[in-house]
């Protein structure tokens, strides 16, 4: 398995919620008001899945029962713990080795059933379900006239690396 790739696309992720949270702070919360909770109830879950398979990955208690809060955050402050779990990530997956990425990990879902994933297939989760998610709150932005970011893996490969855009 490809550490680098992993690397990789936890430096997009990262990006990506840059980037959607700057969008979303620019929803104006008098006008929308309803879709502004809405884009950061869509936002909370991505973080509270991220920190429970972190607490997964790294063998801790993640101390989560649900994926998202009872209460809407402060978007100021979500953002603020999401960059600290990204950072999480970003140093996790650049210490790993292909190994490492195979070891079985066993854990207890939310629900109380058991699991049992590897590591690469908890981190892919990770990254696809933060995807989906920041596609539906792009979805809000769009419906109030925001142009959400574009958040594909290709596009961050080529804005990080002008190069990769120059003909063979």
């Amino acid at each position: 398995m490809d550490t680098a790739l992993f690397h990789s696309r936890f430096r997009c992720k990262s990006w990506a919620d840059e980037e959607l949270y700057a969008m979303v702070a620019t929803l104006d919360a008098a006008a929308h008001p309803e879709k502004r909770d809405a884009a950061i109830r869509i936002l909370n879950p991505i973080h509270g899945a991220d920190r429970i398979f972190r607490g997964n990955l790294s063998g801790q208690p993640h101390g989560c029962a649900i994926t998202n809060t009872p209460d809407t955050p402060e978007l100021a402050e979500l953002l603020e713990t999401v960059r600290d779990t990204d950072a999480w990530y970003l140093d996790h997956v650049a210490g790993l080795t292909a190994d490492k990425l195979s070891e079985i990990i066993h854990f207890t879902f939310t629900d109380g059933g058991h699991g049992r994933m590897s590591r690469a297939e908890m981190l892919l989760q990770v990254i696809t379900r933060g995807g989906y998610h920041r596609g539906a709150a792009g979805r809000i932005l769009a419906d109030c006239g925001i142009q959400p970011p574009r958040d594909i893996y290709t596009r961050y490969l080529h804005d990080s690396e002008p190069a990769r855009r120059q003909p063979s």
